[in-house]
């Protein structure tokens, strides 16, 4: 039976306690688990990875007790609440859909699958099971782009007509990396896809993409695109516009402005500090900074509180299976529009 909010007790466990499971060892995987030491009411009772075995040691400091190769011995763990699935997208669906069988909540990180119909299979078993269900968009959880989906929720700003986003990384990721992201509308801009939808508070149903390889060769002749810029339209009539970089040489580049009839609010990037030297030479500031898991690392820890909150309070996730679709449906759309030259309509 799915977990309503009253689970936490059963087997003996304390009513109080969350525990959680997790799947996948890797950078964001080893990420949530250090985050996961720090949040109230949240024990990490197992880690699995096939490498498993080069990472006892870590598992055993932070405390987890079952430390194994195969996911599903966390899946059978009555104790276990909740599943982190922070492995490889490919193996997203499959353990999604074991894991709802299981009758685990489950917080996935982004994209839930590479194919829509996939993921629309993995919601409906999702929803058959009853468990909360959270995509790891973590930037509706940074503090700035929260404040100014509020702005534009409280009509600060007024209608939108304008979004502009800018999203820029320090540098590409590796050839290997490239090869199996998906691409770069499904891997990077898809977070920008999820914020628009976010901050316009509107469906997007139509985009048009152009993309280049300007930065690395090698991007190229594994299939992807390293620069690229796209144009969105809302279904409440508003226009947007994303631009992504795989490399920009001053830092982790992400900004945001909302433009409403009566007014504009801004989101600037985050520095090591603000002080701002003025001189009769020149006006210098700290360059943004340059690690994403820097930039957004109080939005990580926000976005698993959130989460735990939902599963132990029996409320809805902020970010669901269904905006996970959403902005998958969209980065499709723009991939056929930079194939074909056109704007595509966004299906629904």
């Amino acid at each position: 039976m799915p977990n309503d909010g009253h689970f936490l007790g059963e087997n003996g466990g304390d009513r109080n306690m969350i525990n959680i499971g997790i799947i996948g060892a890797g950078r964001i995987g080893r990420l949530h688990a250090e985050n996961m030491q720090h949040i109230p009411n949240v024990k990490i009772k197992g880690i699995s990875d096939v490498m498993i075995a080069q990472m006892e040691d870590w598992a055993k400091e932070k405390n987890i007790s079952i430390v194994t190769d195969n996911y599903e011995d966390l899946l059978r763990d009555p104790e276990i609440h909740a599943i982190f699935v922070c492995s490889p997208t490919t193996t997203h669906a499959e353990i999604i859909k074991k894991a709802a069988a299981a009758g685990k909540h489950i917080f996935c990180e982004k994209p839930v699958s590479f194919s829509v119909e996939e993921t629309v299979e993995v919601i409906k078993e999702v929803e058959k099971a009853g468990v909360k269900f959270q995509v790891g968009f973590n930037r509706r959880f940074d503090p700035n782009f929260k404040r100014l989906h509020d702005l534009v929720q409280q009509g600060q700003i007024g209608t939108p007509h304008i979004l502009k986003i800018t999203s820029r990384d320090p540098k590409p990721p590796t050839i290997d990396y490239v090869r199996t992201s998906g691409g770069l509308f499904m891997d990077m801009m898809i977070h920008d896809f999820d914020m628009a939808r976010y901050i316009v508070n509107s469906e997007v149903v139509e985009v048009f993409a152009q993309g280049a390889v300007l930065i690395d060769s090698e991007i190229g002749k594994a299939g992807d695109i390293d620069t690229a810029v796209v144009t969105l339209k809302f279904e409440n009539g508003a226009l947007g516009v994303i631009d992504n970089s795989r490399q920009a040489v001053y830092g982790y580049d992400q900004r945001v402005e909302i433009f409403g009839d009566k007014g504009a609010a801004t989101a600037d990037n985050c520095r090591p500090t603000t002080v701002e030297l003025s001189t009769s030479d020149h006006v210098v500031k700290d360059k943004p900074l340059y690690f994403f898991l820097e930039r957004y690392s109080e939005a990580y820890i926000e976005e698993v509180k959130q989460f735990v909150h939902a599963c132990m309070d029996n409320e809805s996730v902020l970010c669901s299976g269904f905006d996970g679709l959403q902005a998958q449906r969209i980065a499709k759309a723009a991939q056929e529009s930079f194939e074909k030259g056109v704007p595509v309509k966004v299906e629904f």
